[in-house]
């Protein structure tokens, strides 16, 4: 498999969190890795990453750490998931059905005491901007949540809602590649080599 253009940034989903059928978006619960031998193709791939940088969660930190031991790792809190606020905890099936709200309702919505989409995204927007200019410097991996995931490729698509259309499975790379003249979406939920 060729390996990630030098020009990439990488948005890699933690693997899947341990959350007890709960809604886990700040609270911090541990991942649930695959075998070494699951691993070790994405591993492999991703070794030629220049620079990594991961949500301060337990679940991104272990994933980051399976998938890239070889590199440094820092974290950066404007890559938490979405804060709940009082839905965070709540099992899955005692959370409101949000599902008739139209895609801008549902970006500006947020849980009581919590943060909406469209707040993640602005919360992103500068470290993306950021990252997007130093992709240029070779393969960048973040490791991060899949809200973080939909607020980037919102940005990218230059209307932050957008991003909600997305879903994000665990331990997938969606792959951007940064250029002069903006980013272009590579692949989204892409399961790694062989996959």
């Amino acid at each position: 498999m060729t390996p990630p253009d030098s020009n990439e940034m990488l948005l890699i989903r933690h693997a899947p969190a341990d959350h007890g059928g709960r809604l886990c978006g700040r609270t911090d619960v541990p991942a649930i890795l695959p075998s070494e031998a699951g691993l070790a193709p994405l591993r492999g791939w991703l070794s030629g990453c220049t620079r990594v940088v991961t949500s301060p969660a337990l679940r991104c930190v272990q994933t980051a750490g399976a998938l890239l031991p070889d590199h440094a790792r820092p974290t950066d809190n404007r890559l938490w998931e979405q804060d709940f606020g009082a839905h965070d905890g709540l099992p899955f099936s005692d959370l409101p059905d949000l599902g008739p709200l139209p895609r801008a309702a549902l970006a500006a919505h947020s849980a009581p005491e919590g943060e909406s989409f469209a707040d993640v995204a602005e919360r992103l927007r500068p470290l993306f901007d950021e990252l997007t200019a130093a992709a240029s410097d070779g393969p960048l991996a973040v490791v991060a949540h899949a809200g973080i995931v939909r607020a980037a490729l919102g940005l990218v698509a230059g209307d932050v809602a957008t991003g909600l259309l997305f879903e994000v499975a665990p331990l997938s790379v969606t792959r951007l590649r940064c250029h002069p003249g903006g980013i272009s979406v590579v692949a989204v939920n892409w399961a790694g080599p062989g996959a």
